[in-house]
């Protein structure tokens, strides 16, 4: 017997199951009457829905736990006990009605729609460049998942830098005409009075330099996707001529006479609102309908924020591949960078992302090492404490190599009593403490330092020729409060 129904019903009450199968058919489904062993026996993959009633010889709960991945409904109040049970969606009572018969069916398709092992392994590898987990992301996937396989037109709607095109090439990939070619177009990039040929093509001479016959994107697509990039930006001659091509499906080059057909799918994208340039007569409402068949809104990625940890990785992935550095994001940078607005959407996080690779090569970026518009964590700043081995040494080299003691001739009068490096400084007889004598000459340079500098800490610190860290230890070194 055949078992590809994609609804089936077992129950042994034969007259109730017969009268559920045919109310299934009438509102049109797949139904069949099968048996639990036809349930234990085979894969339920291409099942949306078992109903279940009357059953002897069988256990309901093993059965029910047998297939997991498969929803029931049950039949009869007798079975409401086994509500409990996960893959168990509803109940359902004679006389069958179609409310709630229609609507324990979508629950169903539901189910099996997000099962958990189908978007982790089946999707993901279906899909090319759509990173994310959100709800927002899924439901993007579903919405390409459903349009992929028909010819309709679709209108890829969001803001600049959301990956319009992204969502357009997985709609191809995913069609029947992913052995043709994918050709984008930016409506808004050609000069109005060049769009008629580079979208139909011209034959030689048509126009001045127009010196050979030339293929348009419409041709160079024939078999294949014409994905129409920032159709908002299209001028309005233009908007016409690609409405008969939608109507007709057929077009002429520039200056030419033979009709071509236009076997082509057609996705458009646009930021714009195209509903309110209707109403300003900027762009026309029969094109807009003809264009709007299946509408997809891209989030932005302010809407979808926990994505930003996978996108990166995978911006990263993609810049080490061809010669980029690596680079390493702590948890709280990844928790400021979820609290950004995005106003540039995936293109600026893409931008970042390259701009840290450059900065820190290799290394760990933290919330104070990312720009400041993107730190929106407050996080007290590490100042790493040295051992006094390396501090003294530090002082040393400060005063007798890059340090205090070299000045420029113009900042020699920086200090009331600059230092005089054309003698060697003398030993007293009984000696010195050199440690103390380099700290109070360290601490005197630098509390003249902030006193002709106004106490502006970076300042000083560059009179002084240090880092303004550097100075900021040593001023906490010596208790030096600004």
């Amino acid at each position: 017997m055949s078992l590809t129904n994609s609804t089936w019903v077992i129950d042994e009450n034969e007259n109730r199951a017969n009268k559920l199968v045919a109310s299934l058919c009438f509102i049109g489904e797949h139904a069949k009457v099968v048996t639990a062993t036809d349930v234990q026996e085979s894969a339920l993959h291409h099942v949306e829905t078992v109903f279940l009633g009357a059953l002897t010889g069988h256990d309901h709960e093993t059965l029910i736990k047998s297939q997991p991945e498969t929803p029931f409904i049950l039949i009869g109040e007798t079975l409401r006990p086994l509500l409990s049970l996960a893959n168990v969606i509803g109940i359902l009572a004679e006389p069958f009605a179609y409310a709630p018969t229609t609507e324990l069916l979508r629950d169903c398709q539901e189910y099996k729609r997000h099962l958990p092992n189908l978007t982790n392994s089946q999707n993901e590898k279906r899909f090319d460049g759509l990173i994310g987990a959100t709800s927002e992301i899924e439901h993007i996937r579903f919405l390409i998942q459903q349009v992929a396989k028909t010819n309709a037109n679709v209108l890829i709607l969001g803001e600049s830098g959301t990956g319009k095109e992204v969502v357009a090439r997985n709609i191809h990939l995913l069609s029947n005409r992913n052995n043709g070619p994918f050709i984008p177009v930016n409506c808004g990039a050609i000069p109005g009075d060049l769009l008629e040929s580079e979208l139909f093509g011209h034959e030689k001479g048509a126009f001045t330099g127009a010196i050979s016959t030339r293929k348009g994107r419409f041709e160079m697509a024939q078999g294949g996707t014409l994905f129409l990039d920032e159709i908002g930006d299209m001028p309005s001659q233009m908007q016409v001529k690609l409405l008969r091509v939608l109507q007709e499906r057929v077009y002429e080059r520039v200056g030419g006479g033979k009709p071509i057909k236009a076997d082509v799918r057609i996705i458009a994208a646009t930021h714009r609102n195209l509903e309110t340039m209707i109403e300003e007569d900027a762009f026309r409402e029969d094109l807009y309908y003809r264009l709007n068949v299946f509408p997809i809104e891209n989030p932005s990625l302010r809407e979808r924020k926990n994505d930003v940890p996978l996108l990166l990785q995978e911006l990263i992935k993609r810049n080490v591949a061809v010669g980029g550095a690596n680079v390493k994001f702590t948890e709280r940078a990844l928790d400021s960078l979820k609290e950004h607005g995005w106003p540039g959407n995936v293109r600026e996080l893409s931008n970042l992302v390259e701009r840290m690779q450059i900065m820190f090569p290799e290394k760990v970026v933290d919330v104070s090492d990312l720009p400041k518009k993107y730190q929106h964590i407050d996080v007290e700043e590490y100042i790493p404490e040295y051992p006094e081995e390396i501090l003294e040494r530090q002082a040393l080299n400060d005063i007798f190599s890059e340090g205090f003691g070299e000045f420029e001739e113009n900042d020699s009068d920086a200090f009331d009593t600059p230092l005089d490096t054309s003698q060697p400084a003398v030993l007293p007889v009984e000696g010195i403490e050199l440690k103390s004598y380099l700290a109070e000459l360290e601490v005197c340079l630098i509390e003249q330092a902030l006193e002709r500098n106004e106490n502006v800490v970076a300042r000083a610190a560059e009179v002084l020729g240090v880092r303004r860290t550097t100075l900021v230890e040593k001023m906490k070194k010596y208790n030096l409060n600004n």
